[in-house]
């Protein structure tokens, strides 16, 4: 295994990179060896994605070179994939450059010429070398594990984020020695999400890639390189691991640069002292102070995006949702759903793509009517939305011209107020690059101007579309802080398990066929949760299920009188849900730091959840039993 790691597959050599008096990277060199699951991690702008073009071909280097070993096999997975229109997803399939088909087409090949013994065996054994039998078989589960059932449905058909996806299939039948991804997660819902982790961490793959999903550095990763201030560094280990180093060399670097200030000081009095004849000792001395002097004055560039609102307290009613339904076709979106938003609340929305997500949200801010039920808002509910569409780009504007739209000033808290310069400055937009052209920002600096004009008009109702793509670690983390200090209601819709983690307190989880069910818990509470369920339901056996079914059958509900039909059915609702809050708790037990005080507090409210299941189920056997008689 060793012998294999020390193969290197790609090495970077003083790379340089700029455009115009921008610095993107300068000097800069690493290697990439056989089995490294490389995370690359840096802030926006300061050149991840052009990093990966120099290395795909796709962009060349001011200075230095990329060399690759011989021979060797790569797969790129750009953020916009460029695929031909004309051509159905199967088509694609076939028209890529993957060794397999090539492999598949010369035993074809060899099929029609039986007499070319010689030719036919060596197509054979490469078939077999490459288990190219399977091709078929392989590449259909991995379409439809990325929802792409529909083979024959065209490219020009399909939306962004199933071209992504589509091209990502191709990535991985190519079977690469190295594969290098951009964002690999985006557009990807979080059951694909999953299912890709588990494949990057049980192969061996060797991968180098640029992505803000935290889990998925954590989980796949078994080294993260970071770009910072231009310069590279190494952690051999996942990304936990990388936090706290880079923490470490931090601080690190903080108290070396207040030695070099205090040594500053006294060589600069030193300085003054000096006659204008110079000794050699003395010019030795002052070209050591030209080196104190650059030490001293470092400074990290570690101004964080400080976001501050001045938004109107909510009233008593926030937003009602009375028996809203949805349908597109025959494609049952959402029924008779009911529930009203209390004040501070947080709310997380997951469920496979298409199951009507975004049409929810848009429900709720106005922008499309449901078919049936209705929407009801309170009088002080100021909404905050920001979409999946991003911002809308002006040919010719600049980034402050963007929030000069908003006006010269915005207001603050305890009624003071901002420039816009000095508003942009909090987003971390200098005041040189602010007057960039906005199509000229990186795809997280768009983001990040976005997330400012959502901002700007003090929502106390935030609705925040899959809010962290293209968002870059260090943004996100403050984007993280500040959700947990607002005071208004939040819903989120995301698939970065991290990001959902820290900030909801409960879901609502898009199932399809219209079933939305609230779920008391974060992320990792219900994928927890449904784990355990999962396991739970292989365990039951054949005849407690069919005694189960038995009990629930419409022919013995009619033995119940009405009243107790639906004090029946609502137990079984109430029983789940207190089920689901028991797993959850029961969890908490293992992963959360709680004190003697805290654990005491806990282990009565699972008791009481116990109490209340016991005699709910007691209920529940009582109206079973007269369903039997």
């Amino acid at each position: 295994m060793q012998k294999i790691e020390s193969v290197n597959y790609l090495s970077v050599e003083n790379v340089s990179k700029s455009y115009g008096e921008r610095v993107l990277f300068n000097g800069i060199s690493f290697g990439i060896n056989a089995g490294q699951k490389i995370g690359f991690v840096a802030k926006n702008g300061t050149g991840k994605t052009s990093l990966l073009n120099i290395l795909s071909g796709d962009d060349s280097p001011d200075e230095g070179e990329v060399v690759y070993r011989k021979n060797l096999k790569v797969s790129f997975l750009s953020q916009d994939p460029n695929l031909n229109n004309a051509l159905s997803i199967e088509e694609t399939i076939f028209a890529s450059d993957n060794p397999i088909l090539k492999i598949i087409a010369a035993y074809e090949k060899a099929i029609e010429n039986p007499d070319d013994s010689k030719a036919y065996q060596k197509a054979f054994d490469q078939m077999e070398a490459h288990h190219a039998w399977d091709f078929e078989t392989r590449y259909k589960q991995i379409l439809f594990k990325l929802k792409l059932e529909d083979l024959s449905q065209k490219v020009s058909n399909l939306s962004g984020g199933q071209k992504k996806r589509l091209a990502l299939a191709n990535a991985l039948l190519t079977q690469p020695d190295l594969l290098i991804m951009d964002e690999p997660t985006n557009h990807l819902d979080l059951e694909m999400i999953e299912w890709l982790e588990n494949l990057f961490a049980k192969e061996n793959m060797t991968l180098f890639m640029v992505t803000h999903d935290r889990y998925f550095l954590e989980r796949v990763c078994n080294e993260i390189v970071e770009l910072d201030e231009g310069v590279l560094y190494s952690y051999k280990g996942n990304y936990s691991y990388y936090l706290e180093k880079r923490d470490a060399r931090i601080e690190n670097q903080l108290t070396e640069t207040e030695k070099s200030k205090q040594l500053y000081k006294k060589e600069l009095e030193w300085m003054r002292r000096q006659p204008k004849a110079r000794t050699t000792k003395s010019k030795s001395r002052i070209d050591d102070f030209h080196e104190i002097k650059s030490r001293a004055h470092q400074r990290r560039n570690d101004h964080e995006v400080q976001l501050e609102l001045n938004m109107e307290r909510l009233g008593t009613k926030v937003v009602e949702l009375h028996k809203i339904s949805k349908s597109y076709d025959d494609i049952n979106l959402f029924e008779k759903f009911d529930y009203s938003f209390l004040r501070g609340e947080r709310v997380g929305i997951i469920g496979k793509n298409g199951t009507g997500k975004s049409t929810f949200l848009n429900i709720i801010t106005g922008s499309v009517k449901p078919d049936s039920g209705k929407v009801v808002i309170g009088d002080t509910v100021k909404f905050g939305y920001y979409t999946q569409k991003g911002i809308s780009i002006k040919e010719g504007q600049k980034v402050i011209d963007v929030v000069r739209e908003f006006g010269d000033y915005i207001p603050l808290k305890k009624g003071r107020q901002i420039s816009a310069q000095q508003l942009l400055e909090r987003f971390l937009f200098d005041r040189k690059k602010q007057y960039d052209f906005v199509e000229k920002l990186s795809g997280g600096e768009r983001k990040r101007l976005y997330l400012c004009t959502v901002l700007i008009k003090n929502p106390n109702f935030l609705i925040l579309d899959e809010p962290t793509n293209d968002l870059d670690i260090v943004t996100l983390n403050v984007l993280e802080s500040f959700l947990l200090d607002f005071p208004g209601c939040l819903i989120v819709v995301s698939h970065d398990r991290y990001f959902m983690d820290k900030i909801v307190d409960h879901l609502f989880v898009f199932r399809g066929d219209g079933e939305i069910q609230d779920f008391p818990g974060n992320y990792s509470d219900f994928r927890a949760y449904e784990d355990s369920a999962v396991a739970e339901k292989r365990a039951e056996s054949t005849s407690e299920t069919k005694a189960k079914v038995n009990w629930k059958t419409d022919d013995s509900k009619a033995k119940l009188s009405y009243n107790e039909q639906k004090e029946y059915q609502k137990l079984e609702k109430e029983i789940a849900k207190l089920e689901s809050e028991r797993v959850v708790l029961q969890n908490k037990f293992a992963t959360e730091n709680w004190d003697g005080e805290e654990i005491d507090k806990q282990s009565q409210k699972l008791q009481e959840l116990f109490n209340q299941i016991e005699l709910k189920t007691e209920r529940w056997f009582e109206l079973s039993a007269k369903l039997e008689e």
